[in-house]
């Protein structure tokens, strides 16, 4: 019997869940997982973001081509409509869910993992990686995170969305190379895609779309602003609301210069009071996997 761990990840969807599981699978400190993620390119590397064993396997109807009936999953993605999910829930011995829906709703055969639910079988908890709760000193003023993945290039349209800023730029993981060349041109200074963590901790005031590195940031001491993008979806809004983090829709410039100029005003909640422990996670499952 196997454990699986399935994320959603791509060219069009970035890497928010990845860097997820990395955290996650850090804290279940050495069990035997092997990390499924939709894509190859990013499964070539995992190793390096201290994860043992990690497959590509393109699109998520192939997990049944490497996971056997009664093996073990923790599925990371919004793929999968709620036949599959209860073909898979009746398929592994144990299936865990992470969720960011605000309004979802956890199964009577499966466990949840999500940042607004709760009850029996439900782990309310947000994974970020425990690097990031440090103190750091913040030599950057302002970076600019778009994403992992810009397929359409939408960051050169919307130029105009940052012009005015002395900020650093932080590459992506799946940007084309002519598309990196330029912007490493047009942004001399700027983070590689290798850097990412480098960048969270040294940046003040991180304006990104990656909810993910939203969160790292504040629990580095940072103080991020979400830019939310049209192509992404607005789970994470009412989560980032409660903890008093400034949102910016539809490349408003004028109000992203306004909340960067009275930013020393907002009061952002104090991370480390949100009940967002990694090993919290990892204890659930590991209670759940029976190990």
């Amino acid at each position: 019997m196997k454990i699986y761990y399935y994320v959603h990840t791509g060219h069009r969807i970035g890497l928010d869940r990845f860097r997820r599981a990395s955290a996650i699978i850090k804290a279940l400190k050495g069990i035997d997982i092997t990390l499924l993620t939709s894509d190859y390119r990013i499964a070539s590397v995992a190793r390096e973001y201290g994860i043992e064993k990690s497959v590509g396997i393109d699109v998520v109807r192939n997990i049944a081509n490497i996971a056997q009936q009664g093996d073990k999953l923790i599925f990371d993605s919004p793929e999968a409509n709620p036949i599959m999910l209860e073909d898979m829930r009746n398929y592994f011995s144990t299936f865990i869910r992470i969720s960011d829906e605000p309004n979802d709703t956890k199964v009577s055969n499966e466990f949840l993992i999500s940042p607004y639910v709760k009850g029996d079988g439900i782990c309310h908890s947000l994974a970020i990686d425990e690097e990031y709760f440090q103190n750091f000193k913040k030599d950057i003023n302002i970076s600019y995170f778009f994403g992992d993945d810009d397929y359409e290039k939408d960051l050169e349209k919307h130029f105009d969305f940052i012009n005015g800023l002395d900020l650093y730029l932080q590459l992506g993981f799946y940007y084309f190379f002519d598309y990196e060349d330029m912007l490493k041109e047009k942004f001399p200074n700027h983070f590689e895609f290798d850097d990412y963590k480098e960048m969270i901790q040294r940046t003040d005031i991180l304006i990104s779309a990656s909810p993910q590195a939203v969160l790292e940031s504040l629990a580095s001491g940072g103080r991020p602003i979400y830019f939310q993008r049209e192509d992404y979806p607005q789970d994470f809004i009412p989560l980032f609301e409660t903890l008093h983090i400034p949102i910016i829709k539809n490349y408003d410039k004028e109000l992203l210069h306004k909340t960067i100029k009275l930013i020393k005003n907002n009061s952002y909640d104090n991370y480390k009071r949100v009940d967002n422990n990694c090993y919290k996670i990892a204890n659930f499952i590991k209670k759940h996997l029976n190990l």
